[in-house]
């Protein structure tokens, strides 16, 4: 018997370490994988993980979420939906976690109108040139008025080096951002100022989450209104996503 729970015991180690060594060949190496992504589209990689789809990882990257083979061969933009889950997006969920991690560096950064009665709280990436962005500020006061706060980061459309990049650090570093705020929307002239900011930040990070236009509107739950939304729609849209 004790020959036989030794030989037993052996089988069991042999396969024991047989299982793990395939497990670590089948590992995905996520170092080389981002080191590639890195070097061959000088990109910066923010995060790589498992996906919900065999054979893919799934990274974050400051240009938004993609998809790339285990061996970093290819690379895919792509939504992924859960057919066994009433059509999940499993990519929006992903998402929705970083916005909802990510935006939280920018709590004392944003500039809020908040609502005296606040029932919700909605982050706004704005540009002070957008038509709409500039639609929504004229009722700022019917937002708060429903209950709803708003806080705005930054979004540049032009990009770094733009005119309303500037205006718009004028804005975030004027005595009083709101009225600035308010000012450059009604499309008065802002007193150059400049600061310590991170307008900069606020703009590549609506990057990697997917921000592509403004007024992109991202609820506390994670999820996106893109575009604008008049105060009764956007009350109607908050009330549903709460449950």
């Amino acid at each position: 018997m004790k020959v036989f729970l030794r030989g037993l015991a052996a089988v069991v180690s042999v396969f024991s370490v047989s299982v793990v060594a395939n497990v670590l060949a089948d590992a995905p190496d996520t170092d080389s994988v981002k080191a590639k992504i890195e070097t061959t589209l000088k990109w910066r990689v923010d995060s790589i993980a498992d996906s919900p789809v065999d054979g893919l990882l799934q990274v974050g990257t400051e240009n938004g979420l993609f998809y790339v083979s285990k061996d970093g061969t290819y690379l895919l933009q792509a939504r992924v939906y859960n057919l066994d889950a009433e059509m999940r997006n499993e990519t929006e969920l992903a998402l929705a976690d970083m916005r909802i991690e990510g935006l939280k560096q920018f709590d004392d950064s944003v500039i809020e109108f908040k609502a005296d009665d606040e029932q919700y709280v909605v982050t706004v990436f704005t540009d002070t040139t957008c038509g709409y962005c500039r639609k929504l500020h004229e009722q700022i006061d019917e937002y708060n008025d429903a209950g709803i706060t708003v806080r705005y980061l930054a979004y540049p459309r032009a990009g770094l080096n733009s005119p309303v990049y500037r205006e718009m650090v004028s804005v975030w570093c004027s005595a009083d951002p709101k009225k600035a705020m308010t000012n450059a929307k009604g499309g008065s002239s802002i007193t150059p100022s400049s600061c310590e900011n991170d307008i900069a930040e606020q703009f590549k990070f609506g990057r990697r989450i997917g921000v592509n236009g403004t007024p992109n509107i991202v609820l506390s739950n994670g999820s996106v209104i893109p575009g604008y939304q008049p105060p009764a729609q956007l009350l109607m849209a908050l009330e549903q996503a709460a449950g």
